[in-house]
């Protein structure tokens, strides 16, 4: 018996790391847990803009009365802002909230401004009469009409804006292992072009062939089912909180840069002195000396001006304006 009991394998027991998770269930967030709500989350919202996007000129014309050269340039200016619009959503998330408020809000956005494109389409009080062949021009919107237009597209504007480049970040932050970061990016990329295209051809087919109405109302559907997903798998989330914008700091640096722009300093060299750090290969660094050394004459006026903010960011704002400046 004792042998037979020898034999057999002891349980493990708990490691101090073990104990902490149980005590602590922040530990036990991320991970492929959260896949399957993220991942319907970016459909969805794919879906329901390229939907509504991706057939605006033929609103404007069809609906609105608008002339096709104006609906053109409206339309360019849409596309436009809703592509640069998340660089303002991402640098807001990283520096102040976080990405999980700022996707759940551009979410409720997105949600609205389908709302808002639905009724457009099913009231009539919303858009200009039908045209009437044999009846003269066809009626113009009014101011109120077209307002309503453009509040439904700039809450889309917003929704991309706190949506497309957050919900990949906030993606990333749910994996500790590079490797299943890397597998998650794959991932995000093929569900958000997939879901444009979808919108571009399934929802766009609907309103040309079916109605207005009907089209838009599938993109609001399927906005409510991400916004739904969202916030089902809140609970399983790692949300980390907001770090600070790398742009902030580099903004800085530019805005001291300014104010001492015209601030003298000492001519000789033994008394003008810059801190870059330790360098790899100084051999300073290796006695023991003070690592101080003086840099190039290039763009030495934002060096001595913006001497009141850190130096790396110092070194990282003359590093991209010398990328710049080679491109």
């Amino acid at each position: 018996m004792e042998a037979n009991g020898s034999q057999q394998e002891e349980p493990r027991r708990l490691s101090s790391g073990d104990h902490e998770s149980l005590k602590d269930p922040k530990k036990r967030k991320g991970g492929w847990i959260t896949f399957p709500f993220l991942a319907v989350a970016i459909l969805c919202l794919g879906l329901a803009s390229g939907g509504a996007m991706s057939n605006m000129v033929v609103y404007l014309i069809t609906e609105y009365h608008v002339p096709s050269v104006d609906a053109a340039q409206i339309s360019t200016i849409i596309s436009g802002s809703i592509s640069v619009a998340p660089v303002a959503g991402a640098i807001v998330a990283d520096a102040f909230f976080g990405c999980f408020p700022i996707v759940a809000v551009a979410m409720v956005m997105a949600v609205l401004s389908l709302v808002m494109f639905t009724l457009t389409a099913s009231l009539p009080g919303l858009r200009p009469a039908a045209c009437q062949l044999g009846a003269g021009p066809c009626e113009q919107a009014s101011t109120g009409q077209m307002a309503a237009l453009y509040a439904a597209v700039f809450l889309l504007c917003l929704s991309a804006a706190g949506a497309r480049f957050n919900q990949a970040t906030m993606g990333a932050n749910q994996f500790e292992a590079a490797a299943d970061r890397d597998v998650f990016f794959n991932w995000y990329f093929i569900f958000f072009y997939a879901s444009t295209v979808l919108g571009a051809t399934v929802i766009v087919y609907l309103q040309d062939t079916v109605s207005w109405t009907l089209g838009f109302g599938v993109s609001c559907a399927a906005s409510i089912v991400g916004l739904t997903a969202l916030l089902l798998g809140a609970r399983y989330y790692r949300q980390p909180p907001a770090q600070g914008s790398p742009f902030t700091g580099l903004a800085r640096v530019v805005v001291a840069a300014a104010r001492n722009r015209k601030v003298s300093v000492v001519a000789s060299k033994e008394d003008l002195k810059f801190y870059y750090g330790p360098r790899r290969g100084d051999d300073d660094v290796k006695t023991g000396g003070d690592g101080v050394v003086t840099p190039s004459d290039s763009f030495r006026s934002m060096w001595q001006g913006s001497s009141s903010c850190p130096c790396q960011l110092n070194s990282h704002l003359h590093t991209i304006i010398i990328i710049i400046g080679d491109y």
